[in-house]
Formats: C-alpha cells, sequence, structure tokens
C-alpha cells in the first residue's frame, strides 16, 4: 500500500471551478458514529450508482471497508472520497449535487477551511476568479493513511499548509507553470481512513501549464521524501527488528551473490553461441559500438543474451533479491506492486548491455586477459643497481611523506637523470608516463626512455611498450618492435611476451612461437597461458591439446584467474574465447549488482560515477597517488 496517495484530475477550461473550491472549503467534517448502525436505504441506493457510473471507486480503501462493515458511517466516508474523486461528472448529475447539499450527519467546523499562499483567503474573491477562469484547473487530492497522519502530525490544516507551501515552487514546476503565475488553494478534510487534502491549482498568466504522468510522478515523490523523510532515511532500520534482520539478510545474500558471479566459473553454452553471433554483427556496425547507438535488431541480439545470462541461478536468484530489496522502497510511493520486467528491460541495469557489447568486442581482440600486466612486468628489483636511485624512488613513491618532501625527491631524480644515471633517467621516464607528482607527458617519458636504453633493457622494454601504444604523439609500430627485440634478446621475459603477442597480429607464427615459447619458459604466467589457449584453439598452429592443458596448468598454478576457467571447461566444445568472454560477462554483471545493491541500501548519494571516478583518479594522481594504488597486487588478483 502507498503511504501517501495522489490524485490529479482537472477542470477543463475551468468548468465549475467555482463551485468546486467553495464544496472544498465549506464541506462539513463527517461525525464518526461510535456504533455499527447499518447503512440507510438512500446510502446504499447512492453506492450501487456510484460504483456503477464509477468502476473505479471500487480500487479505493474506503469502498474496502465499506464493503467489510457496510455501516452508515462507512458509507458516508466512501461516497464522499467517491464524489470527490469524480467532482466533474457529479456536478452533471441532479442525483449526486442532492446528496452533497443534504448529507446525513454532518459537523460543520467553522465558515471555511480554504488556505492558500496568504494567511486569509476571502472565499468569495476566489469563487468569483475561478469562475471566469477559462484554463485548466487541477483539482489535486492528497492522502494518507489515518496512522501515518496521526503519527507524523499531518492530522490538522496548519501541517499540510506548511508543507504545500514548501513545495508550492516545486508543484509549479511539476506543472509547468511559473511561480509567479501559480495560483493554489487547499483545503483540508480530516475524515475516515484517509485524512486529506484538496488542492486546487491553476495559471493565472498567459501559459496555461500542463500535468504530465512525470509531473505527477514527481509531485507525488516530492511530499512523500518530505513527509516521511526520517523514515526514508531510515528504510532498512524499521522499529520492527524481524523486518529489519529480513531485509538485511536479503540485502546479504544479494552481496554474496554477486561476489559469487565475479568469483565463479559459468557455463553456458547458449550464452557463447549468442556472444558470438553478436562479434559478427558488431564487425559490420556502424557508429559507437554502444547500446544506444545500435540498430534494434542488434539491441534486440543483445537483450537476447542479457535475458540468456539471467537464466543462470546467481543471476536469477541475485535478481530476484534485488527486486525485494526494490519493493520495500517502492512501497513509500505506489500503491501498485513494483512491475517484475525481465533483466534486460530493467533501467537500473542498462550497464548490462554495455557489458555485453564489451564482453562480444572482445572475441576480436587476440587476447584481452592480460590488461593488469603493467602492474608486474616492470619491476623495481632493477634499482638493485643503484642504491642512490633506490632510495631516492622510495621516497618519491612513499604516500606517507609529505609533498614537498617527495618534490623534492622527484628534483634529485631528474638532477641525476641530467647527469647520466640510466637508472634515473628510467625512473623519470616511468612518472612522465604514469605519475604520480608529474603532469604524465609521454613525449617527454620517450625522451628518457630513449636515454636509458643505451644501457638497460628495462629502459629497452618501456620504450618498446610505449611505442606500441595508441596515443599518436608517441606511436611507432616498427620501433616499437625494434625495441622490444632488443629487451628480449637481453633476457626480459616480458618484452619476449610482448613482441610475440604483437607479431601475432600479423600471423607471422613462424617468428612468434619462439619468442613465446622463451617467454613461457621463463615462467611467464601470460605467455604460458596464451601459448596454452593457442594449442587449444589451433588456429595459427597445429591443435594439440596435450600441450594446451600443460601449458594452462602451468599459468593456474601462477594465480592466472583465465587461465584455471579454461581448465575447468576443457572438454567444451566451445572456443577458449567465447568461454572467456562468458565469464568475464558473468564477473561484470556481478559487479553490477553489487553497486545497484549499495544504491537500494540508502547509499545513494555516496554513489560515483565513471566519469567522476576518473576525475578523481586524476587528482588523486597529481597529489602524488599512484595509478593503481587501490588495486590488490599478486598473480590471484587479476581482473576479469
Amino acid at each position: 500500500m502507498a503511504r501517501l496517495i495522489l490524485k490529479s484530475p482537472f477542470l477543463k477550461g475551468g468548468k465549475n471551478a467555482g463551485g468546486h473550491v467553495r464544496y472544498i472549503a465549506t464541506r462539513e467534517r463527517v461525525e464518526l458514529v461510535p456504533d455499527g448502525r447499518p447503512a440507510t436505504q438512500k446510502q446504499t441506493q447512492l453506492i450501487d450508482s456510484l460504483t456503477k457510473d464509477f468502476p473505479d471507486a471500487k480500487k479505493l480503501p474506503e469502498y474496502s471497508n465499506y464493503r467489510d462493515s457496510p455501516t452508515k458511517v462507512n458509507a458516508s466516508v466512501f461516497i464522499t472520497r467517491a464524489l470527490e474523486d469524480n467532482w466533474t461528472d457529479v456536478q452533471q448529475s441532479d442525483i449526486y449535487a442532492e446528496y452533497i447539499a443534504t448529507r446525513p450527519r454532518v459537523e460543520r467546523v467553522g465558515s471555511h477551511g480554504l488556505f492558500g499562499d496568504e494567511d486569509y483567503v476571502d472565499l468569495k474573491k476566489v469563487t468569483a476568479e475561478l469562475q471566469t477562469c477559462e484554463k485548466n484547473v487541477w483539482t489535486h487530492i492528497i492522502s494518507l493513511k489515518r496512522e501515518d497522519a496521526a503519527r507524523l502530525g499531518y492530522d490538522n490544516a496548519r501541517t499540510w499548509r506548511n508543507l504545500l507551501l514548501t513545495h508550492r515552487n516545486d508543484i509549479a514546476a511539476a506543472m509547468n507553470i511559473p511561480p509567479n503565475d501559480f495560483r493554489w488553494y487547499a483545503a483540508f478534510h480530516d475524515e475516515g481512513d484517509h485524512p486529506h487534502v484538496h488542492m486546487m491549482a491553476w495559471s493565472a498568466g498567459d501559459a496555461p501549464g500542463y500535468l504530465s504522468p512525470v509531473g505527477i510522478g514527481k509531485i507525488k515523490s516530492m511530499l512523500t521524501n518530505d513527509i516521511f523523510r526520517q523514515e526514508m532515511l531510515h528504510v532498512y532500520e524499521q522499529k520492527s527488528h524481524s523486518r529489519n534482520e529480513l531485509v538485511a539478510e536479503a540485502r546479504r545474500a544479494m552481496l554474496e551473490l554477486a561476489d559469487e558471479m565475479k568469483r565463479g566459473v559459468c557455463e553456458h553454452p547458449e550464452a557463447e553461441q549468442m556472444l558470438l553471433s553478436l562479434s559478427r554483427e558488431l564487425k559490420n556496425a556502424k557508429g559507437k559500438k554502444q547500446y544506444g547507438y545500435l540498430s534494434k535488431s542488434v539491441k534486440k541480439q543483445v537483450d537476447d543474451i542479457v535475458d540468456q545470462m539471467a537464466r543462470l541461478p546467481s543471476v536469477k536468484e541475485c535478481y530476484e533479491k534485488w527486486l525485494e530489496l526494490q519493493q520495500e522502497v517502492n512501497e513509500f510511493y505506489s500503491d501498485k506492486p513494483m512491475e517484475r520486467v525481465p533483466l534486460s528491460q530493467q533501467k537500473e541495469f542498462r550497464a548490462i548491455h554495455n557489458a555485453v557489447i564489451q564482453a562480444a568486442l572482445r572475441l576480436e581482440h587476440l587476447t584481452f586477459e592480460d590488461r593488469n600486466m603493467a602492474r608486474y612486468d616492470e619491476p623495481d628489483d632493477i634499482l638493485q643497481g643503484s642504491e642512490i636511485c633506490g632510495r631516492i624512488w622510495s621516497v618519491v613513491c612513499d604516500d606517507s611523506l609529505p609533498l614537498d618532501l617527495r618534490d623534492e625527491g622527484v628534483a634529485r631524480l631528474r638532477a641525476q637523470a641530467e647527469d647520466g644515471d640510466p637508472y634515473a633517467q628510467l625512473l623519470l621516464g616511468r612518472l612522465y608516463r604514469d605519475g604520480p607528482l608529474v603532469t604524465p607527458d609521454w613525449m617527454e617519458a620517450r625522451y628518457w626512455f630513449e636515454q636509458a636504453a643505451r644501457e638497460l633493457p628495462d629502459a629497452q622494454y618501456a620504450l618498446g611498450k610505449l611505442l606500441l601504444a595508441d596515443d599518436v604523439e608517441v606511436h611507432d609500430r616498427e620501433q616499437g618492435i625494434r625495441w622490444l627485440t632488443r629487451a628480449a634478446e637481453r633476457g626480459n621475459e616480458f618484452a619476449a611476451y610482448r613482441l610475440a603477442k604483437e607479431l601475432l597480429k600479423d600471423r607471422n607464427v613462424t617468428e612468434t612461437l619462439p619468442w613465446l615459447a622463451e617467454s613461457a619458459e621463463a615462467d611467464n604466467p601470460y605467455a604460458e597461458y596464451l601459448l596454452g589457449k593457442l594449442y587449444w584453439e589451433g588456429e595459427d598452429i597445429p591443435q594439440d591439446m596435450g600441450q594446451a592443458v600443460h601449458w594452462l596448468t602451468q599459468a593456474a598454478e601462477q594465480g592466472h584467474a583465465y587461465a584455471q576457467i579454461l581448465l575447468a571447461r576443457q572438454d567444451s566444445p566451445s572456443l577458449p574465447s567465447a568461454i572467456l568472454a562468458v565469464n568475464s560477462l558473468l564477473h561484470s554483471i556481478g559487479c553490477i549488482f553489487q553497486d545497484n545493491a549499495h544504491v537500494i541500501d540508502g547509499t545513494h548519494g555516496q554513489h560515483t560515477d565513471r566519469k567522476l571516478r576518473r576525475r578523481i583518479q586524476e587528482k588523486k594522481i597529481a597529489m602524488g597517488h599512484k595509478p593503481d594504488d587501490h588495486e590488490e597486487q599478486g598473480w590471484g588478483g587479476m581482473s576479469m
């Protein structure tokens, strides 16, 4: 049941608006007779007529109360509510008009109860204004449950007036009426199970205003948030301990399921084939490879993959938990159960669409499983060759030290580099490539790497890697391959791996395999994994599952997550790339569910979008943090 009910009919062209404002201002308060006397024959006949003329009246809670207990009091409350909800049509009926004028057992409270922007409202003046109004006049009805109104203090006109005054400009905006042209008057009716306010609103200016379903939703949301402000801040901390425990348990279960997705191995041949099909479609798609820019047919493929993934037990159960938690919030805003749509149509999970697209696009890359290799391929043990640079570098990278001390370290490092120290030149190149403490400048990084590369194979590797990057200022594939080759020839296992991977783009297997094998034999898990994957696929080299299992096992023993996945699926007929893409997608879905669990948990005010996170990271780098200082270290921490 919604905590606040809002209905917003309108009187077209202001017809009968004068009569309506006079009615809500002077309508007598129903006297609640404390006995169970049955409804009168006249009331029963009128109710039959009302439910026939206005079938939706049967959905009102007042009708349910009358149906369960057909007393005079319940009949009177229902009739009043039904008449008010259908005011425009009621004005055309002599039967209903007669009842309004002669309602039984009423108690008048004052001359009128109208309030608005002004402290005093001249009812005659307002009536005259509305009788000449030719614009649409909205007749909002805002009601609460009796227990909520009593508990929160909304059982009197003063509190309601303060609420509406606070939000009068917000309501005007939702109705597309300039604040200066917005006119409104309201009256509080304290009766039945749903004490309520009648609010009439219109435009006194040239713009007539209009109210869409979205606008109605905005009004309802802002009033609900204000009335239930304290309760909404603690949606999951209700007084009922058992309910609190139930919700907390559902949230914990959802987070555990999301974590299971991130760590689990997925076997889903249907999704694998669908991703392969989508990958082929994306090859021919023009424009951005993002969901919003794709054709309807390709969007349909993406939706189907999302719903296919939603059949996995962990995803299905997690989505069910999310729906349970979302319904807890939804009950504050709507008296209708939240629509249970497929995961692909749930707007809060739109990020999954682009996760599917990224998974399909990865199928076209030689490998996407070494994205985090940059954390391991340039170890600092090279600094054993220069004790001075080692000490300076430890100061530069120590986040706990004051910035001025670290800046001094950068100055000393520069002085060492300018004096010809190749280790200082290599480290200064890294600073200009990655930060921290200096603004990244890849041209400057290239210069210092070139100086150091005259002596150090690690600098040759760093230079080759930089020249193969996508940055147009430094990209030079021919020179990048040359420097990787020189580094590999001097025993750099990562250079051998990157060189093999680059040569494999040209399908140059003859030159590729020796370098890949050399890196794998040096216990490089990335090379072991790629070599095992190539033997499995059998496209660039003859298929050899024995060699594939051998090299994948070597990589898996070092914690290579993707090697572990393939070994778990070694009997599958699917291509390794498709198996990995589906598992990577499941990991992404788990992350998205974790984000949404925290949003429902009431922490949405702290949710940080991707662009803001990037700006924060840039700021942190400028302040001396490393780009990846938030990531775990070790082979087992590889990102999926």
